[in-house]
């Protein structure tokens, strides 16, 4: 069967001209000669890419791929010689295995339950307002992403985790410098540290002054203030840059497909399964990885210990296995079980707040601006990078009927 094996030449760092929603076309074309390629590495490393759905879930779902940062030694698009990776920091816990992921995770399962988000929704509905009613009144035009995407989920997390409205600012664009994938790695690590210093002084704070907050709940526990710096770094990076990008791309998507957002428009009941389709169909964290603890049979074939595994997210949820019509957006969609927030013990841990903000946000947009379009060709709106960790827009200039 290795005989037949696809081998993938080197990981993709651009999307096909006019196609910003799908996936590069090699990724495409690796899961169409199947679920598993090979995948060598710019160092030479031999290592490997799932593109399937069912066996991306069973590698997320198997304790043998580990997560832990000191093993991700290798880089699909860079060389980084014989560079040491230290381990997590304490708190950063996306990048570790159990039992120390649970440590820190256990804490805040209970500060993100479905439940819990939904008391939000009014909040949520009342920071949408505020920023629609700007944009209205500053119209008959505004670049979305600014006006609109970043700024709604950044109010909501910085109050949710008890950052003060000032640094808002501050942290946005800290995190976009992070995550955006146009930084210099000296730009980024002082990015990270201003962020991190900050964080620092904010537990300090509220261990003086505890207020209303997930951190300042946090502070009852055994964890350290380092730890909690870490968490707080986790959870502000997640919650500022993915939701926010959903927004805008998303909106963007609609924009492209006026018989969709028409239904949408003519049927206000379609807002939950409109939110699933498009995480499924956007899925702006694309990819992540994984590292093999042992030798384990994955799809037919040997995956050595040690070796990469990169899981594309982005592919899994156009598996044609599992999505019939992959790549059309279809708000009506009936199949849901997409993976844009993962599987296993590192599921998405804000998902239902990410779905109470998308279900708001978009409904309020629509509702508010029926005549919303694109200020200039959809050729010329500027996308996100695939060097990016997440995937969207930097700008999404809209125009309506005053």
């Amino acid at each position: 069967m290795n005989e037949s094996l696809h081998t993938v030449a080197t990981m993709p760092t651009a999307r096909q001209s006019g196609c910003p929603f799908a996936p590069p076309k090699e990724l495409i074309e690796a899961r169409e000669h199947g679920p598993i390629s090979r995948l060598p590495f710019p160092d030479g490393h031999q290592g490997w890419l799932v593109t399937g759905y069912d066996l991306l879930r069973s590698v997320l779902a198997d304790s043998r791929f580990s997560s832990r940062r000191e093993l991700m030694r290798h880089h699909p698009l860079i060389d980084y010689g014989d560079i040491e990776v230290p381990p997590a920091p304490p708190g950063e816990f996306l990048l570790m295995d159990e039992p120390q992921h649970s440590r820190y995770r256990k804490p805040l399962v209970g500060k993100f339950t479905v439940r819990r988000m939904r008391l939000l929704t009014e909040r949520v509905e009342q920071i949408t307002a505020e920023h629609l009613d700007a944009m209205e009144k500053a119209g008959p035009s505004a670049d979305l992403v600014t006006a609109f995407a970043k700024p709604i989920p950044a109010i909501v997390i910085c109050e949710l985790l008890g950052v003060p409205n000032e640094d808002r600012g501050f942290f946005q664009e800290n995190v976009d410098k992070l995550l955006g994938g146009e930084t210099s790695d000296e730009d980024q690590m002082a990015a990270y540290t201003a962020v991190q210093n900050d964080l620092a002084e904010l537990v300090v704070a509220k261990r003086a002054n505890p207020t209303d907050d997930v951190l300042s709940d946090l502070l009852d526990s055994d964890l350290t203030d380092e730890e909690l710096k870490g968490i707080s770094l986790l959870l502000l990076a997640a919650g500022l840059d993915t939701t926010a990008n959903m927004l805008a791309l998303g909106t963007f998507a609609l924009l492209r497909n006026p018989a969709q957002l028409a239904a949408l428009r003519a049927d206000p009941a379609l807002t939950d399964k409109a939110v699933e389709e498009l995480l499924r169909y956007l899925t702006v964290a694309k990819q992540f990885q994984r590292v093999a603890l042992e030798d384990v049979e994955l799809g037919g074939h040997t995956i050595e210990a040690g070796a990469t595994v990169i899981l594309s997210y982005q592919t899994a949820n156009r598996d044609p296995e599992r999505f019939p019509d992959p790549h059309v957006l279809d708000l009506r969609r009936q199949d849901g079980g997409h993976l844009a927030f993962g599987h296993g013990i590192h599921q998405c841990l804000g998902q239902q707040l990410a779905r109470v903000e998308m279900r708001v946000a978009f409904a309020a947009l629509l509702s508010r601006f029926p005549t919303l379009r694109l200020a200039v060709p959809a050729e010329e709106v500027a996308l996100r990078p695939e060097t990016a960790d997440i995937y969207g827009v930097k700008s999404l200039p809209v125009t309506w009927d005053a």
